[in-house]
């Protein structure tokens, strides 16, 4: 895909986002389109994970419309998740051209390590997280009366659930650029992590779509364990570069502070 010029008009600026915008909007609805035949496959596959929580191991469906308006969702939320890739290498080359050449080589592994990112988050919970979820959940409703696992609910509920761990687990990224590029210091994470942690916590309960504790548990521990797996990942990337000095190295802003205080 070409990238644009480091210096062009404004309006040459906003044509190149609505080009690169129209890209991901025709992707979409073509996946879509192609993914919409698919569907009862996948509905099958979303199944598998809480079959033993569903009646006759099938969802139901309510209103003369409800099989279409649930196979077009789950279609356009499968093109979301397919055409993830193309997303977001159309938001980082639009601002690729803003990038000085030695910060351009980061492009290509940050699309790499942010696409595998996304997918590791979706299928941890695919695998883990939701069985244990549904099954907190249904045996709380179960208590007062009995369920009807309503299709349309449980597919978006689930599509919910994988998608916020997928964004969840870009966290090591985050970290990492931040730490490397010195807007925030390795010495600031590393001994602000009380706070972090209170933070992640906060993030965890709010970036879970239900009120579940064995959710935000579980999305709790794995953020914990990419947090310290980022820093892990920075220092040795930092070590090399600059030795043990550069993990004592203030931030840019840091920097920037001491200079207005003088």
């Amino acid at each position: 895909m070409p990238i644009g010029p480091a210096r062009m008009p404004l309006f040459d600026h906003i044509g190149e986002l609505r080009r690169r915008l129209t890209i991901v909007v025709v992707s979409l609805l073509v996946t879509a389109l192609v993914m919409y035949f698919a569907t009862p496959t996948i509905i099958d596959i979303l199944q598998d994970p809480i079959r033993e929580f569903l009646p006759d191991g099938r969802y139901y469906v309510t209103g003369a419309l409800g099989g279409f308006s649930i196979r077009f969702s789950v279609a356009f939320k499968c093109a979301i998740v397919i055409c993830t890739p193309l997303i977001i290498w159309q938001i980082l080359a639009f601002f690729l051209p803003a990038l000085k050449p030695k910060e351009r080589k980061w492009v290509v592994p940050t699309l790499f390590a942010a696409v595998a990112l996304f997918y590791i988050g979706a299928l941890f919970c695919y695998f883990v997280i939701l069985q244990a979820t549904f099954g907190f959940l249904i045996g709380e409703s179960q208590a007062i009366g009995n369920v009807l696992p309503e299709a349309t609910d449980y597919i978006n509920f689930e599509f919910l659930l994988m998608i916020g761990f997928g964004v969840a687990f870009e966290l090591p990224l985050i970290v990492f650029y931040l730490s490397i590029f010195r807007i925030v210091s390795y010495a600031a994470f590393r001994g602000a992590w009380r706070y972090v942690y209170v933070v992640l916590m906060v993030i965890a309960a709010v970036i879970t779509p239900d009120p579940s504790p064995v959710t935000m548990l579980c999305m709790y521990a794995a953020l914990l364990l990419l947090y310290e797996g980022s820093l892990a990942v920075t220092r040795i990337v930092l070590v090399r570069r600059g030795g043990k000095a550069a993990l004592k190295e203030k931030s840019r802003l840091a920097i920037f502070a001491d200079d207005e205080e003088e």
